[in-house]
């Protein structure tokens, strides 16, 4: 039910949504809620990481349920100002001056609005983007306090690292130990460079998508949440790794420790 208010909160927001779209994001919605329900309904591994060690998949969802939903009252200002949509554009265009210096993801992302934009479609993009970022470093940082305050993943419940990471062969590669080190590291660098590189890849395939759905509010909406929420998923990601890798190498030495005093045979 969630994923399904997720996907149609824009529509549901934004005025001037025409019936086609409408049935369109229904559809995608329904299809979304149905694979969710089949992927948390079954007990073998499929495509959703850490779909059984909460909050992890909880974080990731609020943090971008929450960014649709602020961005949807943003560009919903434009048609019916209201004091809430007034509130979120001046917290937007705060944050989104701080953090506008050259060479910033900010900056970056600005650079694709086209030049015969006016001043206010410039300022309404600033702060949609620095609200963006502003709940994807707020995610982050919800995240370690969480990891922080429940020991994630909790010790003394059994972690199940075959449905947790469907994606992740244990058996190749060497030391699990090791490779899960190394993802996480890779992980989390993506997820450093990511904001600078998407609106280098969105300004290379600019011409092959049309202009107009560019500007639909709809669209917008979708594409600066997501480019806040896939670096934050991806830091996420890897210190999620990091810690399952200083599981392993804690109970590898537990057993070490036992087998030397002879608790364990060897």
């Amino acid at each position: 039910m969630f994923v399904v208010l997720l996907i149609c909160t824009p529509s549901l927001l934004l005025p001037g949504v025409s019936q086609d779209t409408t049935q369109m994001v229904v559809l995608v919605a329904l299809f979304a809620g149905l694979v969710t329900l089949i992927e948390y309904g079954s007990s073998y591994p499929c495509l959703v990481e850490f779909r059984n060690a909460p909050p992890f998949n909880r974080v990731r969802f609020l943090s971008l349920f929450i960014s649709v939903f602020l961005l949807s009252i943003i560009f919903r200002g434009l048609y019916e100002p209201t004091t809430l949509t007034i509130f979120i554009q001046a917290v937007g265009h705060l944050v989104g001056y701080v953090i506008d210096f050259p060479y910033s993801p900010v900056r970056l992302i600005l650079l694709l609005v086209p030049d015969q934009s006016n001043a206010e479609h410039m300022a309404l993009m600033r702060a949609a983007v620095g609200l963006s970022y502003l709940v994807s470093l707020l995610t982050l940082a919800v995240f370690l306090i969480v990891l922080r305050i429940m020991g994630w993943p909790n010790r003394r419940v059994a972690f199940n690292f075959w449905t947790n990471l469907p994606t992740f062969d244990p058996t190749m590669g060497g030391d699990v130990v090791t490779r899960l080190n190394r993802d996480a590291r890779f992980n989390i660098a993506l997820g450093f460079f990511l904001p600078f590189l998407l609106p280098i890849v969105a300004r290379s395939a600019s011409g092959l998508f049309d202009a107009n759905m560019v500007d639909s509010p709809q669209t917008l909406v979708w594409m600066i949440s997501l480019w806040g929420f896939l670096p934050a998923s991806l830091f996420m990601r890897g210190i999620a790794m990091n810690r399952i890798a200083d599981m392993i190498d804690e109970k590898r030495m537990r057993g070490a420790r036992a087998v030397a005093a002879g608790l364990v045979p060897a």
